[in-house]
């Protein structure tokens, strides 16, 4: 199977507890959350990150790497409607102006990944992602389960028609407050073993802690 893929990053949730912090704009080694994940996408055709306008400085330090991929920034409507409506967002912005037909189109891809932007251990997660589809080529959602057996779906690959497929069964109004594991409960799956703790993620200050993220200064 073709390996080529585009990239949903959510990244616009309300970080309650993180005293309201952008997870997006925490930093680790000197790079934000938001653009260690698009690095870790940089091979995707395309990306949409689903956030603020706030982080679009980000998106500009994407952009200045050598040959970055198309990058937009785009809101769920409203906002914080959660993940499902962000994944809408960020298909709908995907398609937006580049011809893109609903199977990819000739300028989209095939794939689809969609990750938080809260897993600062992700870089070789679409690798994996991708060696998953290549051993379950008949599926058409690939889920990686972590170590201690718990699902991830805000960190998964879709076939982009089924993706698309999945969405048009359900109004604006469903999607606010729809959980991502009700959007693609139909899409027939595979699910593998992680390789690492690529998925552990950023919800609280200890967290951050654990991965020596600093709480920004007052």
């Amino acid at each position: 199977m073709d390996r080529a893929y585009d990239a949903v990053i959510l990244a616009g949730g309300r970080s309650s507890r993180l005293s309201g912090t952008p997870k997006a704009l925490l930093r680790l080694d000197g790079k934000s959350l938001l653009l260690r994940t698009l690095e870790a996408v940089s091979g995707a055709r395309r990306i949409a990150v689903v956030g603020p306008a706030e982080l679009a400085g980000e998106l500009a330090t994407f952009r200045r790497g050598t040959d970055a991929p198309k990058v937009v920034l785009t809101r769920e409507d409203p906002p914080f409607a959660g993940p499902a409506a962000g994944i809408a967002a960020g298909v709908a912005a995907l398609d937006q102006g580049t011809g893109a037909e609903h199977d990819g189109g000739p300028q989209g891809a095939g794939l689809t990944l969609i990750l938080a932007c809260d897993m600062p251990s992700a870089g070789g997660l679409p690798g994996q992602l991708l060696d998953a589809v290549a051993a379950h080529p008949s599926v058409r959602l690939w889920l990686p389960v972590d170590a201690d057996g718990r699902v991830q779906p805000l960190a998964c690959c879709a076939d982009s028609r089924a993706l698309r497929e999945a969405l048009t069964r359900f109004t604006a109004a469903d999607l606010h407050g729809l959980s991502v594991r009700k959007l693609i409960a139909d899409l027939p799956a595979a699910r593998f073993p992680l390789a690492a703790a690529a998925t552990d993620d950023v919800d609280t200050w200890e967290d951050a802690g654990r991965f020596g993220i600093a709480r920004p200064a007052p």
